[in-house]
């Protein structure tokens, strides 16, 4: 099993860093970025390999390959996505389809996060499950949260921002482990979903796997602290967390 980020957005909201820097590449501690975070995560949990998807200034990750590798004993491979810029990020994760072959942990490149979330999905491995969705079941949902609907013997059903979030059963959090063998499906999913449009969510991908009868289970984080960083008052609630680190 390798990490796998998605690191190639723009994050227009979080200007003037984003004029010259990926989302992923804003500092949350001192130096330290969202990026560095996760792959620490990673590092902590014993990956010793992890792919990146890279667009939006994606220069600015390849200057930085050599030094993150040396500082977190990783081998990365950065994989470019050629419609960062156009195109929303079921494309960005269908362009790391050969990685998912190895099973992965995926993370968002703006979710801050403890390792506790990837020691849960692992932790939840073993009863046959393909996909496993950390899933925030804690927080007080509202309109913007990607919000998931679960029954307890099928798995999700729903995973979508355009709900009531009276109706969900929690928030997924931008974390997924997805084993080897549900690569190929995924992938298929994926190109189906930004065929349609190119503007959906890699979610819709999960959605599109579920309507089709594939099993998507979830793991319950527990009481956590952790941010999406969309705009500038996340990134002072996620500098806010990442010191607790």
């Amino acid at each position: 099993m390798i990490g796998l980020v998605l690191a190639a957005g723009a994050g227009r909201r979080l200007r003037p860093y984003t004029d010259t820097l990926p989302k992923a590449l804003v500092p949350v501690d001192g130096d330290i970025t969202i990026l560095d975070l996760t792959l620490a995560n990673f590092a902590e949990i014993g990956l010793t390999e992890v792919a990146i998807i890279v667009g939006y200034r994606k220069e600015a990750v390849y200057a930085r390959k050599e030094a993150l590798e040396a500082k977190y004993g990783l081998k990365l491979t950065l994989i470019d996505n050629d419609k960062a810029e156009e195109w929303n990020n079921a494309y960005s994760l269908w362009c790391g389809r050969d990685a998912l072959k190895d099973g992965v942990i995926l993370a968002n490149g703006d979710t801050v996060h403890p390792v506790s979330v990837e020691k849960t999905l692992l932790a939840a491995r073993g009863k046959g499950q393909k996909i496993i969705l950390a899933l925030d079941t804690v927080k007080q949902l509202a309109d913007e949260e990607m919000k998931v609907v679960v029954d307890a013997e099928k798995g999700v059903q729903k995973i979508t921002k355009l709900m009531d979030p009276a109706e969900a059963t929690g928030e997924y959090i931008g974390v997924t482990l997805i084993e080897g063998e549900a690569a190929a499906e995924l992938a298929d999913a994926l190109k189906v979903t930004f065929e349609r449009d190119p503007d959906l969510y890699y979610e819709d991908g999960y959605q599109e796997l579920v309507n089709r009868g594939f099993k998507v289970d979830v793991a319950p984080i527990g009481d956590v602290k952790w941010v999406e960083i969309d705009n500038h008052d996340d990134l002072a609630k996620g500098r806010g967390i990442a010191c607790q680190y």
